[in-house]
């Protein structure tokens, strides 16, 4: 199974993405986690140790490995590079693990326009294309807000994209965006994930904001998760019982659909 997560920035889209790999771990199923969202959360929504993380250098930060497998130079203009460079190694390779989760940091990459050919941004969309059509292990991709890493060729591989919604417009209008991007390169399999729900009211507006699209899940609001990052500890160690269910619900409708 191999599903995007995107959504407004700071809608919870961390939270979701490390508590469907780790559930997935407890069922012993393999899956890689890909932190492809510029704010670089995701490790710290699983649980990973500071010192753990400080050790964690995003791919498009790894000079010395996209200068090798692009055969160019990091910001220099004018160059030949590989458009299809080696990347089946680099989850192996780069992966930490923790609580039975790989995690690939991707990182942000700086350039001076949308859509940059740069060996970096090449690099990373390589990689992401190999561990969507190559590789065998369950895949939760934590996104910007937006498809930025996804494209055509790799559409076809993704069982699926979660739009994480709190309920408030700025978060419904992020999301009707994120639709448009998404049909554009001819994704279907969009899902709607209703976060930080604190009564039926929140409920109904999300859902009355999509009325043509599945609600997948609804997870309430929660004191305990929030406070996760604070304590060092993953997103499922912090979540109430209710939270965790619901955090399951997900898990399991998405486990109905592509079985």
């Amino acid at each position: 199974m191999k599903i995007a997560i995107s959504g407004k920035g700071g809608v919870g889209k961390s939270t979701l993405a490390a508590a469907l790999a780790l559930l997935m771990a407890e069922k012993k199923i393999k899956v890689l986690a890909l932190d492809s969202d510029p704010a670089a959360n995701l490790a710290v929504a699983l649980g990973v140790p500071e010192e753990t993380r400080k050790k964690i250098v995003p791919i498009a930060m790894q000079k010395a490995l996209i200068e090798e497998r692009t055969g160019a130079k990091i910001k220099q203009y004018g160059q030949m590079f590989k458009l299809n460079p080696e990347v089946s190694d680099i989850a192996a390779k780069f992966a930490i693990n923790h609580n039975g989760v790989s995690l690939i940091v991707v990182g942000a990459i700086e350039k001076g326009g949308s859509g940059c050919a740069c060996p970096e941004n090449i690099l990373i969309r390589a990689l992401v294309t190999d561990l969507i059509l190559h590789k065998n292990e369950a895949l939760i991709m934590d996104m910007e807000a937006g498809v930025e890493h996804l494209g055509r060729a790799t559409v076809s591989g993704v069982d699926g994209m979660l739009i994480v919604v709190e309920p408030g417009q700025r978060s419904v209008d992020c999301a009707k965006a994120i639709i448009g991007m998404a049909h554009d390169i001819g994704l279907k399999k969009l899902y709607i994930v209703a976060n930080r729900v604190t009564c039926h009211e929140d409920e109904t507006f999300v859902k009355n904001s999509f009325p043509d699209r599945e609600i997948l899940g609804t997870i309430l609001f929660s004191q305990e998760v929030r406070k996760s990052d604070m304590t060092g500890k993953s997103v499922l160690e912090c979540a109430e019982p209710e939270t965790r269910k619901s955090f399951e619900s997900i898990l399991n409708n998405l486990e109905r659909m592509f079985k």
